[in-house]
């Protein structure tokens, strides 16, 4: 084990988690469900297959998926499916709220719930431990530093006028975005338990000769399945109310390519987060897997907020709306430190 290029691998897995948004920015004439499934299939189906494929033996993906025990799968598709849920409102989140922002809040709560859920659902007493008592400061001080995030969204939001904060973000609505991004928190932390309900997956993969650094692919297969149906059930009902279904052939040839194109980057930016999250953990000791998730989650709010300021999602600002989302940014990052290093 390698605990330093456990967390090199889990940065890399963060940088694209933080980028996968911005290709979504070159689609042109789809609506938001539109690109965002498109983006899904490639992310949630093809890839998990795909790096699985490369990565188990010749042979053996199909004895894993089928010799692995059915509680696990199931599992770990019913978590995939909550964590669908946060996904599908995360990319909501981003949409009203811009990158920066949107991330910051949505990745607070993430980190928050996704400590607290594994312990719970195994019966922990968390105010029984000296490190359980410590994990509640740590997801005290996150929500903090959320609401200071929410307080800087506030100042901009009385600083801009209305043009100028279309130009930056489309279609920015704060409220309607923070309270999307605390949903989006709480249920994509399914995500994090979706790893642990998956260990039994991981256990047979390694039975069957899978190098530690891959045996969380075949696992993947069955979390983002459970993510990808729940999101397809979301965005196909957006397709027929909004009558968007037209969006995937009525546009030019050039048009479609592109769109195609740009929504496969984005999806798989999307997926290399929880294949390099997953050679990452396998790096780390025992005693250091819990820290996986608040770093990956820490390093995802770093990153998303510095495309912020090259998207210039906050230009136009003052300085004490600057300073404000400077210390809650801090905070939040910190907290999610603070909480893996229980």
């Amino acid at each position: 084990m390698n605990p330093l290029l456990g967390v090199a691998l889990i940065a890399l897995g963060s940088l694209g988690a933080a980028s996968f948004y911005v290709p979504f920015k070159k689609v042109r004439s789809w609506a938001w469900e539109s690109y965002w499934i498109t983006h899904g299939v490639t992310a949630w189906l093809i890839m998990p297959w795909v790096f699985a494929l490369l990565t188990v033996p010749s042979g053996q993906l199909i004895p894993i998926l089928s010799e692995a025990p059915a509680s696990a799968k199931w599992l770990a598709m019913l978590f995939g499916a909550m964590w669908g849920v946060g996904g599908l409102t995360f990319g909501l989140s981003l949409r009203y709220l811009g990158v920066a922002l949107g991330q910051s809040v949505a990745l607070g709560f993430c980190a928050a719930f996704g400590t607290l859920i594994p312990p719970i659902v195994a019966g922990e007493n968390l105010l029984s431990t000296q490190g359980g008592i410590l994990t509640l400061v740590g997801v005290a001080i996150t929500i903090a530093g959320i609401v200071v995030i929410g307080y800087a969204g506030s100042l901009k939001n009385k600083e801009l006028t209305e043009e100028e904060k279309r130009k930056a973000i489309k279609e920015f609505a704060l409220k309607k975005g923070i309270l999307i991004a605390i949903l989006a928190g709480v249920m994509s932390a399914g995500m994090s338990y979706g790893f642990e309900a998956a260990g039994q997956i991981e256990a047979t993969a390694l039975s069957k000769g899978v190098n530690p650094l891959f045996a969380s692919n075949p696992s993947l297969i069955f979390i983002l399945l459970g993510g990808f149906i729940t999101n397809l059930i979301y965005c196909g009902f957006l397709n027929i109310k909004n009558k968007t279904y037209k969006d995937y052939l009525g546009v030019p040839g050039n048009v479609l390519l592109g769109n195609i194109f740009f929504t496969f980057i984005a999806g798989t930016l999307w997926f290399l987060q929880f294949h390099f999250y997953g050679m990452g953990r396998s790096q780390l000791p025992p005693e250091m897997i819990a820290f996986a998730w608040s770093i990956l989650m820490a390093l995802n709010i770093a990153f998303s907020n510095i495309w912020g300021i090259f998207l210039k999602e906050w230009k136009g600002t003052g300085r004490k709306t600057i300073v404000v989302l400077v210390i809650g940014i801090t905070i939040l990052i910190l907290s999610t430190f603070i909480v893996g290093l229980v």
